[in-house]
């Protein structure tokens, strides 16, 4: 079994990847700002360390002597400066890297990040994809996700209030997507198993792509209203629903940036094989997730 380090171990993605480590017994270390929020995974056996993606000797420590680490870049939505918050904090995972002399990293990246320009908030998952690979000696897998079908329950309540779904992305454009369980899947394999060498990419892009609106109408089906219709949201107006929700105005202006830039092709740039594709398919995840969030809301 190994020594694992997890960080953002309370988010969509890292949650998962921890409880799939710890049920394989494997000697986990999570890290995040807040204690109460890690009870669970100390009840499972995980070590828990209090600290944040600013806190470099943390960091340091708690990648020493491990095997492998995950690395995510955490969204700041009060960052008046996205890119500099970004790049602040890829130099702090690569002092610690370096300082603790720890060889693997699996490091959580997206679709679109092949791109350095014109792809939103994902400029700073791809700048910091180039930073990681000048590491010396250190083994970085970069897992591009697709679009995670999470997403999706961001706007229930939408759908409840208005009885419309939508977003600032077209909504005809077919694009891969992927349920966060499976992406957690690969990336625990993957941190485990140590089966990657030098610097490489392991897309995850679900079992298909899907336009927006079909998704959409795999919703209205499973809640009762096949008509649900898919409107898309105009950039104006989703920008200042995101600045009434405290929001900085150069965060909503990334992470719009990268909406609109969906319809360019971004995500579309890597190929589908059997490595790449993952089985919850968009109905199993409505039914199995969406659905029992949605009735409870």
């Amino acid at each position: 079994m190994k020594k694992i380090v997890i960080l953002g171990a309370t988010g969509t993605v890292g949650s998962k990847i921890s409880e799939i480590l710890l049920k394989e017994g494997n000697d986990v270390i999570v890290m995040a700002r807040h204690s109460d929020r890690l009870q669970k995974f100390k009840s499972m056996g995980a070590e828990i360390i209090i600290g944040d993606v600013n806190d470099v000797n943390t960091l340091t420590n708690a990648f020493k002597n491990a095997d492998s680490a995950f690395l995510i870049l955490p969204d700041n939505a009060k960052a008046e400066n996205t890119r500099a918050y970004q790049r602040q904090v890829t130099s702090n995972y690569i002092e610690a890297i370096e300082k603790s002399g720890i060889k693997y990293i699996v490091n959580m990246s997206s679709l679109g990040s092949h791109m350095h320009e014109g792809n939103g908030i994902m400029g700073g998952t791809g700048e910091q994809e180039v930073r990681l690979n000048q590491l010396k000696d250190v083994n970085v897998l970069h897992i591009r996700s697709a679009y995670f079908m999470e997403n999706f329950l961001r706007t229930i309540g939408l759908v409840k209030s208005k009885g419309i779904n939508g977003t600032a992305a077209d909504g005809d454009h077919a694009i891969p997507m992927v349920a966060t369980q499976d992406v957690a899947k690969v990336a625990a394999a993957r941190l485990s198993n140590l089966d990657f060498a030098d610097k490489s990419v392991h897309a995850v892009m679900g079992p298909k792509d899907y336009t927006y609106r079909e998704f959409n109408n795999i919703i209205g089906k499973a809640i009762g209203n096949p008509e649900l219709p898919y409107v898309q949201i105009p950039v104006d107006q989703a920008k200042q629903v995101f600045l009434g929700n405290g929001f900085s105005e150069d965060f909503v202006d990334n992470l719009l940036g990268m909406a609109v830039a969906i319809k360019s092709g971004m995500m579309n740039y890597q190929k589908r094989d059997d490595s790449t594709t993952t089985p919850t398919t968009a109905e199993e995840f409505v039914n199995e997730v969406y659905l029992p969030i949605y009735n409870k809301q």
